[in-house]
């Protein structure tokens, strides 16, 4: 192998999310089962953003802090390796807020405005939720991205218009400010399967809802769940054939069983061959067993909450070191470097 090549530094990635606490499955396969994948081949940035948490919930501070570690203990649980990825917490970096602020001297007022987020929100009746920090929220994660000079930005294609937005930032700072040497390098995005995964009830998954199965539910939980789920309206008794397609369970199938197995499931339930609760065992089964790694190496961490912490502390600290040089180079183009 040419040593050349083999010394060539892996591509940065940087991806964050917000602490609403302890992770559901949406939240594995739309993003964590990616981030494993990518942090053998990338040099994997993945930080909590509590900052950005408050930009829609900033009145929610008690469980602020149980969230965010609630959240670590998942990723670490799937398999994040912090040997491999840098893991930290955004509010612990103010070098993040720093650029944030320098950036907002060039970014142009009309182009935060134009967000769907914000418009959304000043368009209701009550716009007391609009506040300027969900106006900065874009620019926010524009410096998140670009302090780290980051390669590639995981991303679902619904949400690749917000590094389209960190690419016009880094652009118009460049053109100002550094001309002849991108200082900041203009991000692309990976685009990422980020399926909607169903909730409990045929909705997508999310905690709001209350449809959840979390990633660390116990086995007996998990089966009270599926079990209660509502299945095809039409198949009203036992002896009555019933669509796969018009059932909430199924797209939970099409995500853990095998093709043989659903076509055996299919061809039972549509000639009423097997009732509801037969089909949705071999789910709740491949449920568990995907689940039960992800509760022993969360019981090894919950046993030990300082070594989370530590491992907070030394992805915050390398990522620091990361984000002073290019702050360093930020100040310097802008002539404050005195």
């Amino acid at each position: 192998m040419n040593p050349e090549i083999e010394s060539q530094p892996r591509p940065r990635v940087l991806s964050g999310m917000r602490p609403t606490g302890a992770l559901h499955l949406g939240h594995y396969h739309g993003a964590l089962k990616n981030w494993v994948r990518l942090q053998s081949s990338h040099d994997c940035f993945f930080f909590v953003a509590d900052w950005h948490a408050l930009t829609t919930h900033y009145q929610d501070r008690q469980s602020i802090e149980r969230n965010v570690y609630d959240m670590v203990v998942d990723w670490l649980a799937a398999g994040i390796d912090p040997e491999q990825a840098t893991l930290f917490i955004q509010s612990r970096m103010p070098e993040h807020a720093e650029l944030f602020t320098l950036l907002a001297m060039s970014t142009p007022l009309s182009w935060l405005e134009r967000i769907p987020s914000y418009k959304d929100q000043v368009s209701r009746p009550n716009a007391e939720g609009a506040t300027y920090g969900l106006l900065g929220y874009p620019l926010l994660q524009a410096a998140d991205i670009l302090i780290y000079k980051a390669a590639y930005v995981p991303v679902g294609e619904d949400q690749s218009a917000h590094v389209e937005v960190t690419r016009e930032v880094a652009r118009r700072f460049n053109r100002i400010y550094s001309p002849d040497r991108a200082i900041l390098p203009e991000p692309q995005e990976l685009l990422t399967e980020t399926a909607r995964l169903s909730g409990l009830d045929g909705q997508k998954m999310s905690k709001s809802y209350g449809n959840a199965i979390a990633m660390r539910d116990e086995p007996a939980v998990v089966e009270e769940k599926i079990r209660t789920m509502p299945t095809d309206p039409q198949r009203v008794r036992r002896s009555d054939a019933g669509d796969p397609a018009r059932c909430p369970v199924w797209p939970l199938h099409e995500l853990y069983t095998d093709a043989q197995t659903r076509a055996d499931l299919q061809q039972g339930c549509k000639s009423a061959g097997i009732g509801c609760l037969d089909c949705k065992q071999p789910l709740i089964e491949a449920i568990q067993k995907e689940q039960q790694p992800w509760r022993e190496r969360a019981a090894d961490y919950l046993a030990n909450p300082k070594q989370v912490h530590w491992i907070v502390e030394v992805g915050t600290e390398r990522a620091r070191a990361v984000a002073r040089k290019t702050l360093r180079e930020v100040r310097a183009a802008m002539g404050l470097n005195y």
